[in-house]
C-alpha cells in the first residue's frame, strides 16, 4: 500500500540530486534495487512513465499494523502510474483500483515458477510474480512503457512525512478508526508520520467507505506532500535534507536503471514542473458483476484514457463550481496570424495546421525576423478584447502560458492559409503567433471522457474529502 508517495520521492529525489551530487553518491547504495525483466515491451513515445507501487507485507517493524497477516506475503493495495509528458510540461498520476478484477498474463513467481494468466485482482500480481508480474501486467492493459518503478512500505512512508515535518491535512468530520490508528476532531491538522499514514489507510471512516474514495483523498494528500517539499524550504534547510535523505534511502526500493546519474538527467528534464502541473485520475471502472466488493475497467472509456496517455493527450480538470470566470472565448472565434521566427523552414504551416485542427481560423501563414521569444500580440486598437482572444490561443501552448502583448509586428513575408472549405470566418481581432526559438509546441487536444472530469484531482481540488 501507499506506493503512491513515491510519485513525491521520485521527483524529489531528482531535483535534490542536483545540488547534493557527492553526498547521495554516498548514500545511494544503501537503496535496495530490483532489475525489470518483463520480455516484449510496448514502444517507447519520449514520455518518462514511473510505477509506483507499495508494500502492504507486515515484515519487520510493519507487523503492527497486523503481526497475523505476516505470512500472507505482500501486494499492491495502491498501484499509481506517474505520467510526464514527452514535452515534460505536464505529469499525471493515474491510480488503478486494488479492487479491479483484470486479466494477468502468464509470469514467473518469485521462485521461477511459471504462473498461468487468468482472472484474477490487479493486486494479485505483485504478490504472486512481484514487481515484474505487476510491469507485465500494467503494460498488457494500457500499452504504456514503464521505465522505472518505486516501492515503498508502511514504515518507510511515515518516515518520509516525518523528515519533511508533517502535512496538513483537513478532515469533514471526526474520525475514530482504531484498525487505521487515526483518532483525530474534524478541521484542519498537521499530521506526523503515524498520523498520516493512518489518514490515507482509513477507509470506511471518511468518504463513502470505497476504494475510490481513498484514492482520490491520497491523490489530494501527495500534492500536499509535493508543495510542502516545494514550498516548505526543504531544500533550503541542510538539516531537514539530511534527514529527508536518510528517511528516503531506506523508505525505497528502486529499478537497478534508476540510478544517481538517470535521476539527474530526469532532473533536468522536469526542472520546469511545479505541483500546478501535477493531476491525479484514476482508470475508469464499473462494478464487477460476479462480485459487488470488486471492480472491472470500464469500457470503451479506459480504452480511449490509456490511448490519451499513449499519444500524450492531457488531462484537464472541471472548472470549480461557483468559481467567476469571464466570457470564454471559443477558438473558432479566434483568428490567427502565424509568423515563424525560427529560421526553420515551414515550421510557421506546421504550427497553423496543429492550431486549425484544434478549430483556430488561419488568416496567414509567414516570416518575421529571427527572435529568441514566442509572443501572442494582439493590434493596439483592440485593447480591449484583443488580451482575451490572444488567451485562447495561449492555453493551448506547452509549459508556462505567455501573456498576450500589444503592438504587432511587421511580417517579412505572408501567404494566406488555406482553411477547409466550409470554415466560417469571424469577426473580432486577428491575434498574431511569432514562433521564437524557445517555441514551446501546441498541446494536444484533450480526449480524456468528458464522464472523467470531474475526478482530476489537483492542487485546486478541496482538501477537505
Amino acid at each position: 500500500m501507499l506506493g503512491w508517495v513515491g510519485i513525491g520521492m521520485t521527483l524529489v529525489l531528482v531535483v535534490v540530486s542536483v545540488g547534493a551530487y557527492a553526498y547521495y553518491r554516498r548514500i545511494e547504495s544503501e537503496i535496495p534495487r530490483e532489475p525489470i525483466n518483463v520480455g516484449s515491451r510496448p514502444p517507447d513515445t519520449g514520455a518518462l512513465n514511473v510505477l509506483l507501487v507499495g508494500s502492504d507485507s507486515r515484515q519487520g517493524d510493519n507487523k503492527k499494523y497486523g503481526p497475523n497477516l505476516k505470512e500472507i506475503g505482500e501486494r499492491t493495495d495502491t498501484i499509481m502510474l506517474l505520467h510526464i509528458s514527452p514535452n515534460r510540461d505536464k505529469a499525471t498520476m493515474i491510480s488503478f483500483p486494488r479492487d479491479s478484477m483484470v486479466a494477468i498474463p502468464e509470469c514467473k513467481s518469485r521462485t521461477g515458477a511459471v504462473i498461468p494468466g487468468g482472472l484474477r485482482q490487479i493486486n494479485a500480481a505483485f504478490n504472486e510474480g512481484g514487481i515484474n508480474c505487476t510491469i507485465k501486467t500494467l503494460e498488457s492493459l494500457t500499452n504504456i512503457r514503464i521505465d522505472h518503478f518505486v516501492k515503498v512500505d508502511f514504515t518507510g512512508f511515515k518516515g518520509i512525512i516525518d523528515a519533511i515535518g508533517g502535512i496538513e491535512i483537513c478532515l469533514p468530520k471526526a474520525v475514530n478508526d482504531p484498525k487505521a490508528k487515526l483518532v483525530l476532531s474534524a478541521g484542519r491538522h498537521v499530521v506526523n508520520g503515524e498520523q498520516a499514514l493512518g489518514y490515507v489507510r482509513t477507509r470506511y471512516a471518511l468518504g463513502d467507505g470505497s476504494d475510490l474514495s481513498r484514492i482520490q483523498r491520497q491523490q489530494v494528500f501527495l500534492t500536499k506532500v509535493l508543495q510542502a517539499v516545494t514550498d516548505g524550504g526543504l531544500l533550503t534547510d541542510p538539516g531537514k535534507l539530511n534527514s529527508f535523505l536518510l528517511a528516503a534511502t531506506k523508505a525505497v526500493t528502486l529499478d537497478d536503471q534508476l540510478t544517481l546519474d538517470r535521476m539527474v538527467e530526469i532532473a533536468f528534464s522536469v526542472k520546469g514542473l511545479t505541483t500546478k502541473e501535477l493531476k491525479g485520475i484514476t482508470v475508469p471502472t464499473e462494478p464487477y458483476p460476479a462480485d459487488k466488493n470488486r471492480v472491472q475497467f470500464s469500457q470503451p472509456a479506459a480504452r480511449d484514457f490509456f490511448e490519451s496517455v499513449r499519444n500524450d493527450v492531457e488531462v484537464t480538470a472541471a472548472p470549480t463550481p461557483g468559481k467567476s470566470a469571464g466570457p470564454k472565448i471559443e477558438n473558432k472565434q479566434v483568428r490567427v496570424q502565424v509568423l515563424n521566427g525560427t529560421g526553420e523552414q515551414g515550421k510557421a504551416l506546421r504550427v497553423a495546421d496543429e492550431l486549425a485542427a484544434q478549430g483556430f481560423v488561419i488568416t496567414e501563414v509567414g516570416n518575421v525576423a529571427t527572435t529568441p521569444k514566442t509572443a501572442l500580440r494582439y493590434a493596439k486598437k483592440d485593447a480591449a478584447d484583443g488580451p482575451a482572444y490572444g488567451d485562447a490561443v495561449a492555453v493551448r501552448l506547452s509549459k508556462e502560458k505567455r501573456t498576450p502583448v500589444a503592438g504587432k509586428v511587421r511580417p517579412v513575408t505572408t501567404q494566406p492559409y488555406k482553411s477547409k472549405a466550409g470554415v466560417e470566418v469571424p469577426g473580432g481581432p486577428i491575434v498574431q503567433l511569432v514562433i521564437g526559438a524557445d517555441w514551446p509546441g501546441v498541446r494536444v487536444v484533450s480526449a480524456i471522457p468528458d464522464s472523467l472530469k470531474d475526478k482530476v484531482v489537483d492542487s485546486t481540488t478541496n482538501p477537505c474529502l
